[in-house]
């Protein structure tokens, strides 16, 4: 009876299914179809012997030792997931923020223009931005060392200041993507219904207690849900922006250098596949906890918000 109850419900959903159909070939040929490749991390990899047949680690967690034991592999780790954190802390505030801002803006021009502005730096590549900050940082003749010096100050050799660097990311990064990610929180303002606020306005409220006790709360399960995605990919840093900003700055690398730049160095030197697909493997390990126990609260916060 439930075999003909299934096949009924897939006849009935036939045109879904065959809509869904190329979406399901691709995530299972790009993404379920590589977790073989897994095996990479216990194996002494071997082009000539392939993914199969290189032979075993002896022993098998080898790979992961080198990682574990590298005072630069941990850096790695440690300066990963703290800029991340850093970024989806400070991007929740600025996008929230400006959808916010957005919000309020009741000249139809000018709030479509604004948006489009912050907007268009999404499209610029981060190999542009990095010779941007190059031209604006630079000690020999960077626009911000000239200005301070016009102003009396010593110039600052940003390049070899590695204290600084997560604050320069953290600026580049924002400028760049603020503007994308308040499209989803300013479409969920929008979807608010109006009688609410006519009513806080009927009842005497400005529009800071409206924004406070209306927007914010509107936008909770909205905000839960992409810092949940965020904090998932909490571990896989964005390869281009840090080697576009960064490149191979060893002065700066206390503070810059990610498990993506320091995969990519490996590899460059030595070409020890194994050792890169165990980063990789350990990469998404530490994301997976990381969203359980993610979730885990937001379930605790609001049991309607969380992803599962």
């Amino acid at each position: 009876m439930k075999t003909n109850g299934v096949l009924k419900e897939l006849f009935h959903n036939r045109t879904l299914l065959l809509m869904f159909l190329p979406v399901a070939v691709l995530l299972f040929l790009f993404s379920y179809l590589p977790l073989a490749g897994l095996i990479i991390a216990f194996k002494n990899f071997d082009f000539s012997k392939g993914i199969f047949g290189s032979d075993w680690m002896n022993p098998l967690f080898d790979n992961f030792d080198y990682l574990f034991s590298s005072d630069s592999a941990f850096r790695a780790v440690r300066n990963t997931i703290l800029l991340n954190a850093l970024f989806i802390v400070v991007g929740l505030i600025f996008e929230v923020g400006l959808a916010l801002l957005l919000n309020e803006i009741r000249n139809k021009y000018f709030k479509r223009v604004t948006q489009s502005l912050t907007f268009l730096p999404f499209f610029i590549s981060w190999i542009v931005v990095g010779v941007f900050a190059y031209n604006l940082l630079n000690f020999e003749s960077g626009a911000v060392n000239r200005i301070l010096e016009i102003f009396g100050f010593s110039p600052i050799d940003f390049y070899s200041e590695a204290s600084l660097w997560p604050l320069i990311l953290t600026i580049a990064i924002r400028w760049k993507v603020t503007g994308y990610g308040t499209i989803i929180y300013l479409a969920a303002l929008t979807s608010i219904d109006n009688s609410y606020y006519e009513a806080a306005s009927i009842d005497g409220a400005s529009r800071w207690q409206q924004i406070r006790y209306i927007s914010i709360p509107m936008l909770r399960p909205t905000i839960i849900i992409l810092t949940l995605l965020a904090v998932g990919r909490i571990m896989n840093a964005d390869f281009g922006m840090f080697y576009a900003m960064v490149g191979d700055a060893s002065l700066l690398f206390p503070t810059t250098d990610v498990i993506d730049t320091f995969v990519y160095r490996s590899l460059r030197k030595s070409g020890d596949i194994g050792m890169a697909s165990a980063a990789g493997f350990l990469q998404s390990m530490i994301a997976f906890v990381l969203v359980l126990g993610s979730n885990y609260a937001a379930r605790k916060i609001d049991k309607d918000s969380a992803i599962f």
